[in-house]
């Protein structure tokens, strides 16, 4: 503990899909972090470290907002949905050097009454992934959203090792089925049989309806700090063991790829789990970020928790669920709780650890695994222990 990071303080909003939350995105976000500063018994003038998400907020406007007089870290990391995982590193990297104390990580945005994937992406070609590639070879040729970009994997994988809609469908079941055990998921009193699965409307083959993650408003933060400030905070601290991040290569392209699954997590979970000095068969519980179904899958593959090919047989029999082998985002994860760009994955571990997950908590929890997403599929991987 003398040499790790903790995670002290944990805050959300309340999630939501409507018409208007009634707050900006910025607003979203200072009541996602005045939460998880109070949390951990912190004022924000001792907040020293912030790290917004990438394009959702800058240092100076959070520092304003919530009084945090003495600013002396400030960074992004520009990794899309693995930029909240990667920054858990970065943070802590800052508090045991020394160039920070008290490190704020928030991230939020109206993801459904704001800026909706449908109404921006022939817009704003800069801010999608790939850049110029998207712009020249995707978007002319009606390849324009997530859905699309990455259900060229899916069907890929399908082809190559036989993974079948039903197992994927089983992903997408056992996270509704987690969100019935949390009252602030938006699909909480909304269950779904694999049948409902089945039925739903095909949006980009092999991805249906139920394969793709939530739009939502909403927000979380964490703040980190040294394991010898943490002892004296009043939450429970929660180590961060360790943590890596990468890209593919080529990051920009998807379909020229020389290994088609190797993604940033192939690069970063070996290297976090070395550092940790544990395996995958040591962990309790997995968040692992899930923007669509087989993105979780894959990612079981890449981070070691099975062999490349064979995630459509793990995740069946219920080894994923509650109770399971492995239980698999405990809160529902962003297809059934919350799309909160892969922060409440975060909040959702440490509650895990603090074993504060009622009514879904996994029995003697000790450590736990959080990974992050992003773009054409950078990777991010954090440790946590209790």
């Amino acid at each position: 503990m003398s040499q790790a990071a903790c995670i002290v303080g944990i805050g959300e909003t309340d999630f939501c899909r409507k018409p208007g939350s009634g707050m900006s995105q910025l607003a979203l976000q200072l009541r996602a972090a005045t939460a998880a500063i109070q949390d951990a018994g912190l004022t924000p003038r001792v907040i020293d470290g912030i790290m917004p998400f990438p394009n959702l907020g800058r240092a100076e406007q959070f520092a304003a907002n919530l009084g945090c007089e003495n600013l002396r870290f400030a960074a992004t990391i520009h990794t899309g949905g693995a930029a909240p995982v990667a920054s858990l590193q970065a943070a802590a990297t800052a508090v045991n050097a020394g160039m920070a104390t008290h490190v704020l990580l928030p991230a939020g945005w109206n993801g459904y009454s704001g800026a909706r994937v449908r109404q921006t992406v022939s817009q704003d070609v800069a801010s999608i992934p790939g850049g110029a590639i998207a712009r020249d070879y995707y978007l002319p040729f009606g390849f324009t959203a997530p859905p699309q970009w990455y259900s060229v994997m899916a069907r890929r994988h399908m082809y190559e090792f036989g993974t079948t809609p039903e197992q994927l469908g089983t992903i997408a079941v056992t996270m509704r089925k987690h969100a019935q055990l949390n009252p602030k998921a938006v699909m909480h009193g909304r269950s779904m049989t694999l049948d409902d699965y089945l039925a739903s409307p095909m949006l980009a083959d092999p991805y249906r309806f139920f394969d793709c993650c939530l739009e939502t408003d909403g927000a979380a933060a964490v703040v980190v700090t040294s394991a010898e400030r943490a002892r004296d905070l009043a939450a429970k601290p929660i180590q961060i063991m360790s943590g890596a991040c990468g890209q593919p290569y080529p990051a920009d392209e998807i379909t020229n790829r020389k290994d088609f699954f190797r993604t940033g997590l192939s690069i970063a979970a070996p290297e976090a789990f070395g550092k940790a000095g544990i395996g995958p068969s040591d962990v309790d519980f997995a968040m692992i970020y899930d923007c669509f179904t087989f993105e979780l899958l894959q990612q079981l593959e890449e981070a070691g928790f099975c062999k490349r090919g064979e995630g459509g047989h793990f995740v069946e029999g219920g080894r994923i669920e509650l109770g399971g082998e492995l239980p698999v985002n405990t809160h529902g994860g962003l297809l059934s709780e919350a799309h909160v760009l892969g922060m409440s994955h975060i909040t959702e571990a440490v509650r895990q650890l603090r074993g504060e997950a009622e009514g879904r908590q996994v029995e003697g929890a000790e450590i736990g695994v959080v990974t992050g997403w992003g773009d054409f599929g950078d990777g991010s991987i954090a440790i946590l222990r209790r």
